[in-house]
């Protein structure tokens, strides 16, 4: 019966010993992975899902822009929504949508954003999709892992050429997408003015960091599990010693906590959030 009994033991221990080291190899890989990649790793997490409630279902009917096509440099298109400035100007918002694609409530968000700005403003909404559109969190968490990398980043370039040389971009992403306004403010280089992130998940790569020239404004969620305060905390502190210009604010919620089709949306806080980010852009964009 010893025997058995340290056999036992034995075989617990290991067991254990192979968990802790599976578990540190995840903690290592996410580390590792870029900031897009770590959020889909996130995203295949039960607990993560559990974080989204399946969306309110919401029809949009008075859309003041339109759905548009354009080249992408991988030899595809790629799909937007427009909408078009009331004036002759080449200033845009590029909008990045939620873990459930483009649907009506960012077509929405878009055409509020437009009107935040008077109508004076281009939005382009864009679809890192290809079309489709999750409606429960089982499929977004699919959707977002199937993006790739190349196909989202050629799909921003395409967005960027459709907007012109001449164009200057801010960007604006919740959730998925907040990540995303990120990464797609750097691939627009330049031509950057400023990009708002919801929620999502921070770059973290020092040497990317280095080339960011623009102003960021970052909401975030004190309630949020998974891009949590300490990672934000983090990016802050790294853009912060390159000397880069960061806005950060807190709020005591949970993920995405300024989308109306949640469940668990905080009124008070996504307004709040709202006024912070069009302030942030009207700023940016003069």
């Amino acid at each position: 019966m010893k025997k058995i009994g340290k056999l036992v033991s034995l075989l617990l221990l290991i067991s254990s010993g192979l968990y802790a080291q599976k578990t540190l190899d995840q903690n290592i890989t996410v580390c590792q992975t870029s900031a897009t990649e770590s959020f889909a790793l996130f995203a295949s997490n039960e607990d993560f899902k559990k974080e989204h409630m399946n969306p309110i279902p919401f029809k949009y009917k008075e859309q003041a822009g339109e759905m548009i096509t354009f080249e992408t440099p991988d030899g595809k298109k790629a799909r937007a929504y427009l909408v078009k400035a009331n004036t002759d100007i080449d200033n845009y918002i590029f909008i990045f949508h939620e873990w459930w694609g483009l649907n009506d409530y960012i077509k929405k968000e878009a055409d509020k954003y437009w009107h935040g700005f008077n109508k004076n403003i281009n939005v382009l909404a864009i679809d890192l999709y290809d079309g489709k559109v999750a409606t429960t969190r089982e499929e977004a968490s699919k959707l977002v892992g199937s993006v790739s990398t190349d196909r989202a980043e050629a799909i921003i370039e395409g967005a960027v050429s459709y907007t012109g040389i001449s164009s200057e971009i801010a960007t604006l992403g919740w959730c998925f997408g907040g990540g995303w306004a990120l990464q797609a403010a750097m691939i627009a280089g330049e031509q950057t003015q400023g990009a708002v992130m919801y929620y999502g998940m921070p770059e973290k790569d020092e040497s990317k960091i280095e080339t960011i020239e623009f102003p960021v404004l970052g909401i975030f969620a004190k309630q949020d599990g998974h891009i949590t305060p300490e990672i934000v905390n983090t990016f802050e502190e790294d853009m912060k010693s390159a000397s880069k210009s960061i806005e950060i604010h807190f709020y005591d919620a949970v993920h995405a906590f300024a989308n109306p089709s949640n469940p668990d949306y905080d009124k008070k806080a996504a307004e709040d959030a709202y006024h912070k980010s069009i302030g942030f852009l009207k700023r940016v964009l003069d």
